[in-house]
């Protein structure tokens, strides 16, 4: 199989990451590459450095909103992978208005294209494990039902929702997954991780939502990408699946860990109000993906935070002008 594959979001974090993967001869299906990114705050062209060793590359910025546009990038492609979202929770609490736009919207305007094509295009839609809500106990299947809490994870839901019925009603080749909490490299300075890190290299204090005990699943944005690239590739039209990392950690135990890799101690700590609709806990079951296409993380967690701080420290010039915005 011979794939072309349009990339929606991919000067993103996990969008790029995913195009770097392409570039260092990974995912060796895919033939050729065209990104689409609005290089809005969260979108960094510098992420796509090597993407040009990729046969057939091309980037284009522009809004998957413009249905012209979008019409037009649908031309010799096999796949669309739709990483284009607003993803940061506390943004949609204090302005949903661009989540809707991207996260629903956008999708819409995409199967759209792809319904009107004279192609047949696979839609590969790259959801949340928020979708389903908090969970006391246990992991959530894909048949879970979805409780979304934030604004963020309710336009997610609802962008999945779309996907879902436009392969009901129009028999569209439609994949979606849902995935945990990610983490690497050029990851946004805004989220935990990378938030955390940064911080302690200037010497401030990491804020810490409430009491710490919020629980989340940790997955290195490479394992993610390649349970991606395998659901394109071998994933059943119709059908859903979560990507786990199988690590999961409070946030007190993810600070404690970040602290102890960079000999700082918990007078770092800053506990700050707690977010509004805060989910205590997230936790995929991932047996689906692992037993029906064989994904399983590769990425042991404590390596692949080391090689994280460590990219950071060594990456100032990266994401030092992106704090300042």
């Amino acid at each position: 199989m011979v794939v072309r594959v349009l990339i929606t979001g991919g000067a993103g974090f996990i969008g790029s990451n995913f195009v770097r993967m392409i570039a260092r001869g990974e995912f060796q299906e895919i033939s050729s590459v065209k990104v689409i990114d609005s290089l809005t705050y969260a979108g960094v062209i510098e992420n796509l450095k090597g993407a040009e060793r990729i046969e057939g590359y091309t980037f284009i910025q522009g809004d998957i909103c413009n249905t012209v546009l979008v019409q037009q990038l649908l031309k010799n492609v096999d796949a669309v992978l739709n990483f284009a979202a607003e993803s940061h929770v506390d943004r949609s609490i204090s302005s949903a208005s661009d989540f809707i736009q991207t996260n629903i919207v956008g999708v819409q305007v995409l199967l759209d294209a792809i319904k009107e094509s004279e192609r047949k295009i696979r839609f590969l839609q790259i959801s949340t494990d928020e979708v389903y809500g908090s969970i006391k106990s246990g992991s959530c299947t894909e048949e879970w039902p979805l409780m979304p809490n934030s604004p963020y994870s309710a336009s997610k839901a609802s962008g999945e929702l779309l996907a879902r019925s436009y392969n009901r009603t129009h028999g569209m080749d439609i994949v979606i997954t849902r995935c945990s909490n990610n983490y690497g490299t050029h990851h946004f300075p805004e989220k935990l991780i990378p938030l955390f890190i940064t911080n302690l290299i200037e010497g401030k204090k990491v804020p810490v939502y409430g009491t710490g005990e919020n629980v989340r699943d940790w997955l290195h944005v490479d394992d993610h990408c390649r349970g991606i690239y395998s659901v394109l590739i071998k994933g059943g039209s119709g059908e859903v699946y979560n990507i786990g990392g199988g690590r999961e950690l409070t946030n007190n135990e993810i600070t404690s860990l970040i602290l102890d890799a960079m000999g700082a101690d918990e007078s770092s700590i800053d506990y700050v109000e707690d977010r509004k609709g805060h989910d205590l806990r997230y936790s995929v079951d991932w047996i689906k993906i692992k037993r029906e296409l064989g994904y399983d993380p590769q990425v042991k967690f404590e390596d692949g935070l080391w090689d994280t701080i460590q990219w950071y420290r060594d990456n100032e010039a990266w994401w030092k002008p992106l704090k300042k915005r």
